[in-house]
């Protein structure tokens, strides 16, 4: 157990991960991302995609440009892929909330906790989720990495999300389910809890500074 886990009843700010964390969405996106894949002809790996997850698009796909060789357009991709998220998103009647997440949600507001939104996601998915499931009412920050001019792992994301909470960030913790954003917060030099979200199976979560299965576990430390 980190010893820092002790200290953080003095928690002021709690940054949360999107996808993953807050709405079980990650399975849409892969799905998107793997029809865009086969589109241009690449047969992605497991073991590859398991090191861009939790990256900005244009950064996954900066990346596989890279990784394969190719002659393509990352923006046009990136346009590409989202098209097809979005069209997932409005149609699947099932998406739902991560369980046990709008509960922990309204415990830190109640508690006078700020609630900051770090996402990789681009700002219009970011709203569609939040409009959808009426988030808006608890986060005082939502920040979009599409918007930056670095991905997770870089720590910008969550140095930035520390700033715009007004919060030092040895006061803040992040809730990540990604091994890159975990990295980030590592980085940012804020205390991380890694959820183990079973759609994100493919996550190591190794350097996160506590590792929970269930939100509620959060409680008995903030």
């Amino acid at each position: 157990m980190n010893e820092r886990i002790h200290d953080l009843k003095d928690t002021k700010c709690v940054i949360f991960d999107m996808d993953g964390v807050i709405i079980d969405s990650e399975f849409l996106h892969k799905k998107a991302y793997y029809e865009t894949f086969a589109s241009i002809g690449i047969d992605v790996s497991e073991q590859l995609y398991k090191t861009i997850t939790g990256s900005s698009t244009i950064n996954v796909f900066q990346k596989v440009i890279a990784y394969f060789d190719l002659d393509q357009d990352a923006e046009a991709l990136v346009l590409d892929k989202r098209r097809r998220y979005v069209d997932y998103f409005k149609n699947d009647p099932t998406l739902h909330l991560v369980s046990g997440v709008e509960d922990i949600i309204k415990y830190f507001y109640g508690k006078g906790i700020t609630l900051v939104l770090a996402s990789s996601a681009s700002m219009p998915n970011i709203e569609r989720v939040f409009a959808r499931f009426s988030l808006n009412q608890y986060f005082t920050v939502k920040i979009s990495g599409a918007d930056l001019s670095q991905s997770k792992p870089h720590p910008e994301i969550f140095t930035k999300a520390a700033s715009l909470g007004n919060t030092a960030p040895n006061n803040c913790v992040v809730i990540e389910d990604s091994d890159n954003g975990i990295q980030a917060a590592n980085d940012a030099g804020i205390f991380v809890f890694g959820y183990k979200n079973p759609m994100s199976a493919d996550q190591s979560l190794d350097n996160s500074n506590c590792i929970i299965s269930k939100f509620d576990e959060l409680k008995q430390y903030i």
